[in-house]
């Protein structure tokens, strides 16, 4: 059997400026090309690194343990739609959880997430933020630009309506924490900050810090983890630290040793870190069932 190529620090730099700054595909097949000695290996390279809708399902769409339906609910200035989730033989009410998606829309690795959630014994809403704008695509591409065009106070808003939907759900005991990934960890984060203390917990993965002087409006616990190898979001980890430690804020923070960038997306072979992901999920879940029991 043939080794796959071998991706490097450079090539996942290159990957991550393209899907989170430049959004320009060619030019980043260009200078991976330029790196890597040809397209096919270029194209080889990247298969490996970016998510492969097709892999990496651990709670299937049909599991019976689970409760699923897609949803409406109002949101800011216009309808809402998400992913519910439950445990299949649930009784009585449970701790909420909104699962915020990376920065494609609500493609089936969240949802997935969402139910591995409602397996915890939550009751996992996903919502999907590019609703308003058409709803989640299945071009990748075509949902981060989306994305790019969404306004972030629109956005806060209807991450507020979620977790209101959420509070007051018939099958909800009313206490909510949110988590969320890359994109969704910034949202999760400006949540926190907007929330005040109907929020009682946050756990945003690599996500963009919010502005220091906005941290001493959360009171919701947070649990903050971080990759090794992150610099363009790591970079505002000092900051983000000094003004929760300013405010008093109950927080954890974690930087995973030998990770990078989207290491908990076990749809993308080169960074998915199966040992961090694991430990930052059980972190995750056991500050879920302490704050919201």
């Amino acid at each position: 059997m043939t080794a796959g190529p071998k991706i490097t620090q450079q090539m996942i730099d290159l990957y991550d400026e393209y899907t989170h700054i430049t959004l320009d595909r060619r030019a980043y097949l260009g200078k991976l090309t330029a790196l890597v000695g040809s397209t096919a290996a270029a194209i080889a390279v990247t298969s490996l690194i970016e998510a492969d809708k097709a892999s990496g399902q651990i709670v299937k769409a049909d599991d019976p343990r689970v409760r699923a339906q897609r949803i409406t609910y109002p949101g800011e200035g216009g309808e809402m739609s998400g992913y519910l989730c439950m445990p299949a033989n649930a009784t009585g009410k449970l701790p909420a959880v909104v699962v915020i998606h990376e920065n494609r829309g609500l493609v089936p690795h969240i949802q997935d997430v969402t139910r591995r959630m409602a397996l915890e014994g939550f009751l996992a809403l996903g919502p999907d933020f590019l609703t308003q704008s058409g709803g989640t695509p299945s071009d990748e591409d075509k949902g981060r630009e989306m994305i790019g065009k969404l306004d972030q106070a629109r956005t806060v808003a209807n991450a507020v309506a979620t977790m209101r939907f959420l509070r007051a759900h018939a099958n909800s005991s009313g206490r909510v924490g949110a988590t969320g990934f890359c994109w969704g960890g910034r949202q999760t984060n400006a949540l926190a900050v907007a929330a005040g203390a109907d929020l009682l917990a946050a756990a945003p993965y690599y996500g963009a810090q919010p502005p220091a002087d906005q941290v001493a409006r959360i009171k919701a616990r947070m649990l903050l983890h971080y990759a090794q190898n992150d610099d363009n979001i790591n970079k505002g980890i000092p900051a983000y630290r000094e003004a929760l430690d300013k405010a008093g804020i109950r927080y954890e923070l974690f930087v995973y040793e030998g990770t990078q960038h989207a290491f908990n997306n076990d749809t993308s072979a080169a960074r998915y870190n199966k040992t961090a992901a694991d430990l930052a999920w059980s972190r995750t879940v056991a500050l879920f069932k302490a704050a919201l029991a």
